[in-house]
């Protein structure tokens, strides 16, 4: 099986493609690295190039037969969005749809779809599961259920088959140490918290501790990477066996919540086997911060026959903490 993995050298990317280079798969990375890292791309063929390079898209899919397309190549940063949403829809949504129409050309008819839980909205209740409304609050939100609409009618007009995964938060790293998190700037809650415990980072701010939660900090659905990973081989298996068709969509989760506290708490424990300490600061609440977002992943698992294999925080944050270290040179 010959698969084109567009953002490939970025966090869920690089991570996607090593699962999937270890399966015998054979990969070729697209990747414009403005996020993703030349370094993280060391399973596969890299080709550095864009979504908006018609002429890149046309010669690659001209020289590859590929079996199937997973696109892990968007913006997703909610506070830039709401800034510069013409970025958001340039890249995100025209772009994607530069992809959509080669493969349809290409007659390739299999595509999975990095997309996220930003496409529901504030949350009407919790767990959330895949009949909850899609009501996006941002223009990251909005870009992304765009396309999820747009698979559909693909999916209807031209039978390009696909499945759109929404996770909430992911997080941890490759349990071998190979890969794992880097953003510029980093947003997610535990790389920042393991900076502020290596000394790359001052602090980490606490943004309200009083939303209605057991300890009144934001509780959060936490996914390991390389659960988030197997979902989608999963789910790119049962596109190519014919057992999934049309245009759906699947919610990846836990489904178990852990608030920033609770969060907190266990990094210092893990920190403290290696005499490092953190430093916590209070912040006000952040407008838009839900209280509570967790998801309810059943259909996955019933549909893709799949099962977090690394749902505990303690594990989750231990790995993160072996590739934090080897960021911050901590032995």
């Amino acid at each position: 099986m010959v698969i084109l993995v567009v953002g490939g050298a970025g966090y869920i990317g690089s991570h996607m493609v090593k699962q999937l280079s270890k399966a015998g798969k054979q990969v070729v990375v697209l990747d414009n690295l403005s996020t993703g890292f030349r370094e993280l791309a060391c399973y596969g063929q890299l080709v550095v190039g864009d979504l908006a390079d018609t002429v890149l898209l046309e010669r690659l899919f001209r020289e590859h037969q590929f079996d199937a397309v997973m696109h892990f190549a968007a913006c997703s940063l909610v506070g830039e969005s709401v800034g510069d949403p013409a970025k958001y829809y340039r890249n995100n949504v025209s772009n994607t749809l530069n992809l959509l129409d080669v493969m349809v050309r290409h007659h390739v008819r299999h595509f999975i779809f990095s997309s996220t839980a930003a496409t529901f909205g504030e949350p009407e209740y919790t767990p959330i599961d895949e009949a909850h409304p899609q009501a996006p609050i941002n223009p990251y939100g909005a870009s992304k259920l765009m396309v999820e609409r747009a698979l559909q009618d693909y999916a209807t007009a031209y039978g390009l088959n696909s499945v759109s995964l929404r996770y909430f938060n992911a997080c941890g790293a490759d349990p071998e140490g190979v890969l794992g998190e880097c953003h510029d700037p980093e947003t997610h809650l535990i790389p920042l918290i393991l900076q502020a415990a290596s000394g790359r980072r001052k602090s980490i701010t606490v943004f309200g501790r009083d939303y209605p939660t057991e300890d009144g900090t934001c509780i959060r659905d936490y996914i390991h990477i390389e659960d988030l990973c197997s979902a989608h081989a999963l789910a790119l298996q049962a596109l190519v066996d014919g057992e999934l068709s049309g245009a759906l969509g699947f919610n990846l989760g836990n489904g178990q919540g852990y608030s920033v506290q609770e969060v907190i708490d266990v990094v210092k424990d893990i920190v403290a086997e290696d005499s490092c300490e953190l430093a916590v600061e209070e912040g006000e609440r952040r407008a838009g911060d839900p209280a509570r977002l967790v998801a309810d992943a059943t259909q996955a698992k019933k549909a893709l026959g799949w099962q977090p294999q690394y749902a505990d925080l303690i594990t989750i944050v231990r790995h993160a903490w072996a590739w934090e270290k080897k960021l911050a040179r901590i032995q």
